[in-house]
C-alpha cells in the first residue's frame, strides 16, 4: 500500500510538473539560475528596436512562427546560407534577424553558450506581443539549436493562396487545431503584406474577370486605389485597416465583414467550423470576447513554440544564430 502511495504520489507530481513547466521538455524559468539576466536582455533589445521602429513587432512574430513550421522550434530560420531557410521564397520577406543577432551578443557576454538562438526568438516574439498592447505569458524555454536549415523543407509553409482544407491540414500536421489556427491566424492584427500577395483578388479572379466576391465592396475600392493593376507590386498594406499597430480583436471583425486582405485570411469566414471562432473572438459586445482572444492566444503560442524542440543533449547552443558551431 505504502509502496503504491509513493508511486501514485510521484506520477503526479510527474504530470503537474508537465503542467507547471510546459510541454517538450521545455519549462518556465529554465534559465533563472543559470543566466538570471536572460530574459530581461532579450526585453531590452527588443523594446529598444520597437522604440525605433514599430512595424519590428510583426516581423519577429512572424519569423518566430517561420522557424518552428520548419524543422521545430530550433532556430534553423537564423541560420545563413545559399541553401538554407532563409532563402526559401516564402522566407524571403523575413526581418528581425539583427534583433536577435544583437541579444545573442549580449547574452554569449553575460553567460557564454548558455542562452539557445530558439529561446531568443521565442521570447522575442512574447516580447514583440506584449509591445503592441497585446498579452504577455510565461515562455517555456530551454529548447536547443538546430544543424539542420534547407530552403526545400521551406516549401510547405503557409501561402496567401491556401485553402481552408490546406491551412488546416498544415497547423494539424504540427499538432494544432482549428482554435489554433484561427488564433494564431489573429496575428494578422499586426503588421502588413505586399500588394503582390492578394492583387489577385481585386482583378481578375473570376471567369469574368471581376475581382474576388467575398471583398467588402467600399473596401475593395479602397484596396484598388492602394494597389493599381500595373502599381508596384512592393507597396505594403496593412493586414488590419482599423488597428495594424495594436494586438487587438479588430482583425476578426474585419474577416466577419469581408475586410480580409489575404485570401487565406479571409476564407476562416467561409469554412463553419473557422468562422464560429471568428465570430466568438470579433464578438458583439465591445471589448467582452476580445478579452478571450487575450487569453487564448498566449495558449495556442505556447503549443506552436513546443513543436519538434530540441532539448537535454541534442541540437547545440549556437555561438552565433546565423551559423552552426
Amino acid at each position: 500500500m505504502e509502496m503504491a502511495l509513493i508511486l501514485t504520489l510521484g506520477i503526479w507530481t510527474l504530470l503537474m510538473g508537465l503542467l507547471v513547466h510546459g510541454q517538450g521538455g521545455l519549462k518556465t524559468g529554465f534559465y533563472s539560475s543559470i543566466c538570471p539576466n536572460a530574459e530581461a536582455t532579450v526585453r531590452s533589445t527588443v523594446e529598444a528596436q520597437f522604440k525605433r521602429d514599430p512595424t519590428i513587432a510583426p516581423g519577429l512574430l512572424r519569423l518566430h512562427f517561420h522557424d518552428c513550421f520548419v524543422q521545430g522550434c530550433d532556430g534553423s530560420v537564423l541560420i545563413s546560407g545559399s541553401s538554407a531557410e532563409r532563402n526559401a521564397l516564402p522566407n524571403l520577406g523575413l526581418r528581425g534577424f539583427e534583433v536577435i543577432d544583437d541579444a545573442k551578443t549580449q547574452l554569449e557576454s553575460l553567460c557564454p553558450g548558455v542562452v539557445s538562438c530558439a529561446d531568443i526568438l521565442a521570447l522575442a516574439a512574447r516580447d514583440a506581443v506584449d509591445l503592441s498592447n497585446g498579452p504577455s505569458w510565461s515562455v517555456p524555454t530551454g529548447r536547443r539549436d538546430g544543424r539542420i536549415s534547407l530552403s526545400s523543407e521551406a516549401s510547405n509553409l503557409l501561402s496567401p493562396l491556401d485553402s481552408i482544407t490546406v491551412q488546416r491540414q498544415k497547423f494539424a500536421d504540427k499538432g494544432l487545431n482549428d482554435q489554433d489556427l484561427v488564433t494564431l491566424v489573429g496575428a494578422h492584427t499586426i503588421g502588413q503584406t505586399d500588394c503582390q500577395f492578394f492583387r489577385y483578388r481585386l482583378y481578375n479572379f473570376t471567369t469574368t474577370g471581376n475581382a474576388d466576391p467575398t471583398i467588402n465592396q467600399v473596401y475593395l475600392g479602397q484596396l484598388q486605389a492602394l494597389c493599381p493593376p500595373n502599381g508596384d507590386g512592393s507597396k505594403r498594406v496593412a493586414l488590419d485597416k482599423d488597428s495594424q499597430s495594436n494586438f487587438d480583436v479588430s482583425f476578426f471583425k474585419n474577416i466577419r465583414d469581408g475586410n480580409g486582405v489575404l485570401e487565406s485570411d479571409q476564407r476562416l469566414w467561409g469554412d463553419s467550423a473557422t468562422s464560429s471562432i471568428v465570430q466568438n473572438y470579433a464578438g458583439t459586445i465591445r471589448g467582452l470576447l476580445g478579452l478571450r482572444f487575450n487569453l487564448e492566444f498566449p495558449k495556442s503560442m505556447i503549443k506552436m513554440s513546443s513543436i519538434g524542440v530540441k532539448t537535454g543533449t541534442e541540437g547545440e547552443i549556437r555561438k552565433v544564430c546565423s551559423k552552426v558551431n
